[in-house]
């Protein structure tokens, strides 16, 4: 496993982190393809023997039940002290003015919630999931410099946003001598680059760590197009994202490639993610044995300049998504 500072803090990450949006109970109908405990145990020890010591959560993630295994896992598998721990919010977990987006009492009592599913007495990294406009940004940033002072987060990230929209919350922040986000997780993968055109720049600029979500693009970019058969393919309404006309193309380059070094298709996708320099540690999240494994083998996979040329070829403008 490799290591890296996120961003410009000194918090130690793993490389690769584990994305905990698969594990849940799925009878809070969240996702049809969640794993449970016991389903779930394997993944968490083979984390825990490659080094992938990032774990990342939020409290919308199976209802809540995300939290509550993660929590559970972690207790029973390694030390809180050896993990690096986070989770987010802003989704709507309950009705009442403190159940969903940025206010300051939102924050807090989601805050507090989270910790008690978790069972710990604080999270190493707490992400907005999105922006809210409907909660002037000073409210929302000096809310979560409250929970970094209280010691319930050693540090803030965010996800998912306009530039502009993080520029202006990390320069409230910074004029008001509050706590400014060290991360900013955010759609990145060979089917949905737009975040190079604005973000990579900003976070270049700022020392902010880009933390890549589905940068497999849930799975299309891991098998032959034509081969979505997966119960995530078949049930997941987000896998409208990645339409055929936009992206087949690039599925096929990236096999193409694949097949030429005789290495997995995903070995190849992460490869590119990886590449970019802003990139600290794309979230995976892994339901099958070979998941992890082929995601840390892929921080040894360094493309030729040939090969990068043939995975970004296809790519064409397209509005981003997830936010």
């Amino acid at each position: 496993m490799q290591y890296t500072r996120l961003g410009n803090s000194g918090l130690n990450v793993s490389r690769i982190a584990l994305g905990c949006m698969s594990f849940g109970d799925t009878s809070r109908e969240f996702n049809k393809w969640a794993l449970d405990d016991d389903a779930a145990e394997p993944i968490f020890r083979q984390a825990i023997d490659l080094g992938v010591t990032f774990w990342d959560t939020a409290n919308i993630y199976g209802h809540g039940s995300s939290e509550e295994i993660v929590g559970r896992a972690i207790r029973k598998y390694t030390r809180r002290d050896d993990i690096v721990l986070a989770t987010k919010v802003f989704f709507k977990m309950q009705d009442g003015p403190g159940g969903s987006g940025l206010s300051r009492k939102a924050i807090l009592q989601q805050i507090d919630a989270s910790l008690s599913r978790l069972g710990t007495d604080y999270v190493d990294l707490y992400q907005i999931h999105r922006f809210d406009p409907h909660t002037p940004v000073e409210e929302t940033m000096e809310a979560l410099h409250d929970v970094v002072k209280a010691g319930k987060a050693r540090y803030l990230g965010a996800s998912s946003m306009w530039a502009w929209q993080f520029a202006k919350m990390q320069h409230a922040a910074q004029q008001h001598g509050w706590t400014r986000f060290v991360s900013m997780q955010n759609q990145y993968s060979l089917m949905q680059r737009e975040e190079e055109r604005e973000m990579f720049g900003l976070l270049a600029d700022q020392g902010v760590a880009s933390l890549p979500w589905s940068p497999l693009a849930k799975g299309r970019l891991t098998r032959p197009w034509s081969q979505n058969t997966t119960l995530r393919a078949e049930t997941d309404p987000l896998q409208a994202r990645y339409p055929a006309e936009a992206n087949e193309t690039i599925a096929d380059a990236v096999q193409q490639v694949a097949e030429a070094r005789g290495i997995p298709m995903a070995q190849v996708a992460l490869a590119w993610v990886l590449k970019h320099p802003i990139v600290d540690a794309p979230i995976v999240g892994p339901t099958k044995a070979h998941h992890l494994p082929d995601a840390v083998a892929a921080l040894d996979v360094v493309l030729t300049d040939e090969e990068i040329g043939v995975l970004e070829q296809a790519y064409t403008p397209r509005l981003p998504t997830g936010f």
